[in-house]
């Protein structure tokens, strides 16, 4: 995914540019939770200044097809912070349901915070259905990695965790 510093920005003659596309908001708030985690792991930046730099610099900024769109800023931090809360019981979770020789050290760290996100949803957050955290994590996996093996395999992870943790809501 290539993101860019967001501008308001215009086309030259003092008219602002309408984005092609906007996110919405969940998915939006997904879409950044993921990134934060991913530099709370990478930069080792601290959690009240990676969610802070998130809730002001990061929203809109420009992505390769669009505009980020505005996250809900709850849904993010929630995210963020239920996965350090939980993320012993979360890295259970997703490695039950990877392949052998496949350690979730050794994925890449943007699926980790990828992966570590979703599952803290499905684990946690009842009032959101499964199948619309999953299909919305597969966009974000779509965003970073493109249409191939890693956005099937991050459906594949989510998909048995879900079963694991609401196989009654998914028979529905």
């Amino acid at each position: 995914m290539k993101a860019t510093a967001g501008k308001a920005g215009g086309n030259g003659n003092g008219k602002k540019r309408t984005p092609r596309h906007v996110l919405p908001r969940r998915l939006a708030s997904r879409l950044g939770a993921v990134q934060a985690l991913y530099q709370m792991e990478v930069a080792q930046t601290p959690l009240n200044e990676v969610l802070a730099e998130f809730a002001s610099r990061r929203v809109g900024e420009e992505l390769e097809n669009g505009q980020c769109g505005f996250p809900d800023n709850a849904l993010l931090q929630d995210i963020v912070r239920g996965v350090l809360r939980h993320q012993k019981a979360i890295d259970r979770e997703i490695q039950r349901h990877v392949r052998v020789g496949w350690e979730l050290p050794k994925l890449d760290a943007t699926m980790r915070a990828l992966l570590r996100a979703g599952t803290y949803e499905l684990m946690q957050r009842r009032d959101i259905p499964a199948r619309a955290i999953i299909s919305e994590y597969v966009q974000v996996a779509q965003a970073f990695f493109g249409d191939g093996d890693a956005r099937r395999f991050a459906n594949g992870v989510l998909d048995a965790v879900a079963r694991d943790f609401r196989a009654a809501e998914l028979k529905r």
